[in-house]
């Protein structure tokens, strides 16, 4: 299987895709898919990250199956 990966907001437009694929090989944290992905590129501050559409940290392993988001800090007014 897999796990998918997406990318909202501002870090979409930074990165320049919505959406990543990456094939399950072994447990990964969040920190790590994103740098699979984006080499050489630091994780922006404060990006929040979700699995399965729950908050989660960047230390948080995930599974295969898994859904992996990133999004901007939320800011309202």
């Amino acid at each position: 299987m897999s796990i998918k990966v997406r990318y909202f907001a501002s870090l979409k437009e930074k990165i320049g895709r919505s959406e990543d694929t990456l094939p399950y090989l072994k447990p990964m944290t969040i920190y790590e898919v994103w740098h699979h992905f984006n080499v050489g590129t630091t994780i922006p501050e404060n990006t929040l990250a979700a699995v399965n559409m729950d908050y989660a940290s960047l230390d948080s392993l995930i599974k295969d199956g898994d859904e992996v988001a990133f999004f901007p800090p939320v800011t309202g007014g």
